[in-house]
C-alpha cells in the first residue's frame, strides 16, 4: 500500500488548500491539502517537506509538523494510507508550482472550507483550526 503525506499550512486561523485538476485520477475536482506519495525509504515528514517545496515552492521546518491523522482511503480505486500533518512554521510564499495536478491554491477560514474530500482528515483539520490562536 502506497502513503501520501498532506500538510496543512495555517496561517491566521486559514488553511491553504489546492483544487486538483478535472482530470486528475485521484480525487478530481476537489479541493485538498497539499501532498503527495512518499518515496521509497523516506519518511511522511521528508516527503511532506519534499512534496510541498515541489509543489507549493515553500521549505518548511519539519520540526514543526505535528501528525493531524492518518486514514486509509480508496481515492482511484486503491486503497492509500493518508498521513496528514499541521505545519507549524514554513518559509516562502505558497504557489502553484504543480498546474499539471492543481489548477488552484486558496486560502479558508474554518467557515469557509469547501465539501471534503476525506472525512476524517477535515475533522481533524477543523479541530486544529478551531484551537488554533487568534
Amino acid at each position: 500500500m502506497h502513503t501520501a503525506a498532506l500538510g496543512a499550512l495555517i496561517d491566521e486561523r486559514r488553511v491553504l488548500l489546492v483544487h486538483r485538476r478535472t482530470d486528475e485520477r485521484a480525487d478530481p475536482g476537489v479541493w485538498d491539502l497539499p501532498g503527495g506519495l512518499v518515496e521509497h525509504g523516506e519518511s511522511d515528514v521528508a516527503s511532506l517537506a519534499r512534496e510541498l517545496q515541489e509543489e507549493l515552492g515553500v521549505q518548511i521546518a519539519t520540526g514543526t509538523a505535528r501528525r493531524l491523522c492518518r486514514q486509509i482511503v480508496r481515492p482511484a480505486g486503491k486503497p492509500v494510507l493518508l498521513s496528514a500533518w499541521l505545519v507549524g512554521d514554513w518559509h516562502g510564499a505558497p504557489e502553484n508550482l504543480a498546474p499539471e495536478e492543481h489548477d488552484g491554491l486558496a486560502w479558508f477560514s474554518l467557515e469557509e472550507l469547501p465539501p471534503p474530500p476525506h472525512i476524517i482528515v477535515r475533522a481533524a483539520l477543523v479541530e486544529a483550526l478551531r484551537n488554533q490562536r487568534g
